[in-house]
């Protein structure tokens, strides 16, 4: 045990390595530091020998070096005095003729989280961009995306981005996607990396030379490319078509993507792409990695939304094995169901018959399920099924079957018949309680057509006293009423006791008030009951509402090959939002610009900034991002819809003001420094039915008032009122606070 007699080992290696008998053997002095990163990795504090550590730095044997610079890198933010002396072995590194060596020292330095090493890696890093040898390009590039995180909320180094854009054109592949990926880093409050002409196109000819993992990466940006006419899209799809076919699924996908939003106009060309990646993702669905199967079965899930018999003849692909978890065997029956055609069908109802007997509860419920969604097209067959398994005499199955004959007599009214011939018999296995409801209605609604119902709902009304659900009491109220009205003789005095009792004895109210209501019912009389109470046994119309249409490709092309398929749309803008919220947390203003501007908004002003865009029409998206370039081209061809003057006294503080426009969803494109006149701000917003605003706000100080500008992409005047509201709302905010 690593930790029992912590002290000890530390005060033994620092012996150890302060013994200048074990400095002068190199091999002994390299095991004592690997006995001290042992040690680290697992779990014991070894900051202790953090200053013998730093002197073991000056060396020549970069396996130590490596060992000396990883355990730097970990205690650095423990120790920040002292880490600040190895500055100078890192510096004197990176100017070492071994590139292996520049690099090391160079990736060690910039992973030193503490205050004021900014100062000491901003040369290094220039140096190294400008390198001869590869490896310490990459380095150098990927740290000017750390150094920039480093320093927080400072500008963006405009020469630092101009020589990053220039590295697009490195002859190493690896440098050209660490520049679009440091790019991104640095310029994600501008919107990201550009990609216009001339950069998509080289990146399109460099595909080729760059690893799956850089193609991958290369495709996603390309993404941000719109070809200007259609003979350079079909040149760009031409280059494209080899990697719907590579090795690599991630590769696969991507080019995918990339397809089918370019191809947005040509929906045969989409088309054609599906077909073309049928096989990859077949095989992804077959793959031993859980993971990739798993996300596989999901995208093909949202291509037969588009494409309802896509992979039909290939149904047996999505068989369950018994070795698979149950959450890949749960979307592979959910992928049957919308397989199902007049060829197959015989065989998909004998494979899922045999998941119904399947040792997991949930599995065997889920395919019960399936086999009762399918029974709306091919209703026999599954009835057949479905009440052979009754005969099962299982209790998960059961309840299940009942709960799928529910639904089904609903929207099928033709296999009524068959249902309650099945059911007699079927009470003595369910226990539980949405079981229960499920018979309860069924003996309630078609109680004439089978012969026990009333004693069945008797057995029940003896057993009342001990039913814990409240939902059961009172489906069992409506449907012994129900049956009163067919079978009066059998059901009088059955329901005389359980009125009695719901009244008189029953403890949850809603029962109470469900039993007082159908008595004072009764005393109005038989043709009042069957006036409220007889409704339609079925309505076959339900079926056609919860038949999902053909949804086309291009409502869904661009969740494609996210984890959108995976979570759901909701769920996942849930996630995305939390996370942004968690992400962007660090990185508010510091205290001193706190205290000089005054708290960001008051909490009564607060609750009315949030809770507006709720209280009318208007949602804005969250999570909304627009590039500069973007919105300067939809600025141009756009009018201006609105225009107002609001009145604005004192200072202006743009961090204040980003904040506040941040709570209601406002994204912020450009916004001048503060204490610039005229002081200008672009911004953008989206709402849920997906009409842009595009604002300009204008300030000039000596007329002491604030003008906008808004531009909208759609013709909605009751959305462009609420969203000058929501501006309204929030400038009004700020002003008071500031004056």
């Amino acid at each position: 045990m690593p930790y029992l007699g912590s002290e000890d080992v530390v005060k033994d290696l620092k012996k150890a390595l302060c013994n200048p008998h074990v400095q002068a053997d190199r091999l002994r002095y390299r095991n004592v530091i690997q006995r001290v990163i042992r040690h680290m990795t697992q779990g014991l504090d070894m900051s202790g020998v953090f200053m013998e550590m730093v002197k073991a730095s000056a060396t020549v044997d970069i396996v130590q070096k490596k060992l000396v610079y990883l355990y730097m890198c970990t205690y650095a933010p423990l120790k920040p005095d002292l880490a600040l002396l190895a500055i100078n072995t890192l510096c004197k590194d990176c100017s070492d003729p071994n590139p292996m060596v520049r690099g090391l020292a160079l990736r060690s330095m910039c992973s030193l989280r503490m205050p004021g090493v900014q100062e000491y890696i901003q040369q290094p890093v220039l140096n190294g961009l400008r390198d001869k040898a590869s490896y310490v390009r990459r380095v150098a590039v990927l740290g000017c995306a750390k150094m920039h995180n480093l320093q927080g909320d400072s500008e963006v180094d405009g020469a630092l981005v101009n020589e990053l854009y220039s590295l697009l054109r490195d002859q190493d592949p690896i440098v050209v996607v660490n520049c679009l990926r440091s790019l991104e880093e640095i310029l994600k409050r501008e919107g990201g990396v550009v990609i216009n002409k001339p950069i998509a196109h080289h990146l399109l000819n460099r595909m080729p030379k760059l690893d799956q993992w850089g193609q991958a990466e290369v495709l996603n940006f390309l993404l941000r490319y719109q070809p200007r006419g259609e003979d350079e899209l079909f040149d760009i799809l031409n280059l494209l078509d080899s990697f719907l076919k590579n090795s690599s699924p991630g590769v696969v996908m991507a080019a995918t993507k990339l397809f089918l939003i370019l191809a947005k106009k040509f929906p045969h060309v989409q088309t054609d792409v599906l077909v073309q990646v049928k096989g990859p993702l077949l095989a992804a669905c077959s793959s031993e990695s859980r993971e990739l199967c798993f996300a596989a079965l999901c995208h093909v899930r949202q291509i037969l939304h588009s494409l309802p018999g896509h992979f039909s003849s290939h149904y047996k692909k999505f068989f369950c094995s018994y070795s698979e978890p149950h959450y890949i065997k749960l979307q592979k029956v959910e992928v049957l169901c919308e397989l199902v055609n007049d060829e197959n069908v015989q065989q998909v109802l004998e494979e899922l018959r045999g998941y119904c007997t399947d040792v997991a509860a949930d599995f065997a419920q889920a395919a019960i399920l399936a086999i009762g969604g399918i029974a709306r097209t091919y209703t026999d067959q599954c009835v057949q099924i479905l009440t052979e398994l009754l005969g099962l005499r299982q209790e998960h199955i059961t309840t299940v079957v009942v709960q799928t004959f529910r639904d089904l007599v609903w929207l099928c009214p033709q296999c009524t018949e068959a249902v309650c011939q099945a059911l007699p018999g079927c009470e003595e296995n369910i226990q539980d309680s949405e079981g229960k409801q499920a018979l309860i209605w069924l003996l309630g609604v078609h109680g004439e057509r089978i012969p026990n119902a009333p004693y069945v709902l008797e057995d029940f009304v003896e057993n009342v006293k001990s039913e814990t659900f409240p939902a059961v009491k009172m489906e069992l109220l409506t449907a012994l009423l129900r049956l009163f009205l067919a079978r009066p003789a059998e059901c009088q005095d059955t329901l005389g006791r359980l009125l009695y009792y719901c009244i008189e004895e029953e403890k949850d109210m809603a029962v109470r008030d469900r039993g007082l209501f159908y008595y004072r019912l009764l005393l109005t009389g038989v043709d009042e009951v069957k006036r409220i109470l007889c409704s339609p046994k079925s309505d076959p119309s339900l079926g056609l509402l919860e038949d999902q249409a053909e949804r086309p490709v291009n409502s869904w092309a661009s969740d494609f090959n996210t984890l959108v398929p995976v979570y759901g749309k909701a769920r996942w803008a849930t996630i995305s939002k939390c996370q942004g919220v968690e992400r962007h947390g660090p990185e508010l203003p510091n205290a001193a610009s706190f205290a000089t501007a005054g708290p960001l908004i008051p909490e009564e002003s607060k609750e009315s900034v949030q809770e507006l865009p709720d209280s009318g029409a208007l949602v804005l998206v969250p999570n909304h991002q627009l590039t500069a370039e973007c919105f300067e081209k939809t600025w141009l061809s756009l009018k201006v819809a609105h225009q107002q003057v609001f009145p604005w006294q004192g200072a202006l503080h743009p961090n204040t003001f980003q904040m506040a426009l941040q709570v209601v969803n406002i994204q912020t494109i450009a916004m001048s420094r503060a204490g610039a006149q005229p002081w200008k701000a672009y911004l953008s917003a989206r709402d849920d039915r997906g009409c842009l605003f595009l604002t300009e706000l204008l300030w000039e100080p000596e007329n002491l008032q604030m003008q906008i500008s808004v531009k909208q992409n759609k013709p909605r005047t009751e959305a462009l009122n609420s969203f000058v509201s929501v501006l309204e709302t929030v400038i009004g905010t700020i002003g008071d606070i500031k004056s």
